[in-house]
């Protein structure tokens, strides 16, 4: 990983309504757009955008079940790194 994919990647994170979708993500379950949505408290309009980023960095991973889409972390190292970040953040 080179420094602009770091950079990249904690510019994504850093964003509140982008965390509190990881957060919940985080347990390993799978989410709709619209789930997503209601967590973050954002619309599902802002929060398909925010996804959209999420997954061209690769940090979450589509699942078509239907006409539904899911979205979970893409690994066990996306939990590993947002971890690492939640460990340098101070209540």
């Amino acid at each position: 990983m080179n420094t602009n994919q770091i950079a990249e990647i904690t510019l994504l994170v850093g964003e509140p309504s982008r965390a509190a979708m990881l957060i919940e993500l985080m347990g390993g379950c799978a989410l709709t757009a619209n789930e997503l949505a209601r967590i973050a408290g954002i619309t599902p309009q802002t929060a398909s955008s925010h996804l959209s980023h999420l997954v061209s960095a690769e940090l979450l991973k589509v699942e078509k079940q239907g006409r539904h889409r899911y979205h979970r972390l893409s690994g066990p190292e996306v939990a590993r790194m947002l971890c690492g970040r939640l460990a340098t953040v101070r209540p």
